[in-house]
């Protein structure tokens, strides 16, 4: 079984799971595309792999990342991307949103503040469940 994303003018209006004989078989057909769940930034990773260890076959890499619900689909680029998270941010080759500064990595939790265009110490409040980072 195989991911495919319904793209409508370019924003992902459905994902599923089926096989291509399905697929084909949609009056919808060329709007269905296929994509990778395990594809991320133009990359290919083992399936069920925690943390996330590249695949030995990078060939499986599939329109860079997978696509999701409300996302988007450029079709020249052949490249599934999510929507711009903060107007400062810049979509890279690799079809992924990065700050115009990298997030501090000192082990602590940050958030990015676009008034001040910089990464800010987050600290949830007591009793607010954390997850590992």
């Amino acid at each position: 079984m195989s991911h495919f994303a319904k793209v409508v003018n370019g924003k992902v209006v459905n994902v599923i799971v089926a096989e291509q004989d399905f697929i084909d078989i949609l009056p919808d057909k060329n709007l269905w595309i296929q994509t990778s769940y395990n594809t991320t930034g133009g990359k290919h990773y083992k399936p069920d792999s925690n943390p996330m260890e590249l695949s030995d076959d990078q060939s499986k890499a599939l329109r860079y990342n997978y696509a999701r619900m409300g996302g988007n689909y450029d079709a020249a680029a052949d490249a599934f991307y999510e929507d711009k998270p903060f107007d400062s941010w810049k979509l890279d080759s690799n079809f992924e949103w990065q700050p115009p500064s990298e997030r501090p990595q000192d082990g602590k939790r940050y958030a990015w503040h676009e008034d001040e265009l910089k990464w800010v110490e987050y600290t949830p409040k007591e009793g607010t469940p954390v997850e590992e980072a």
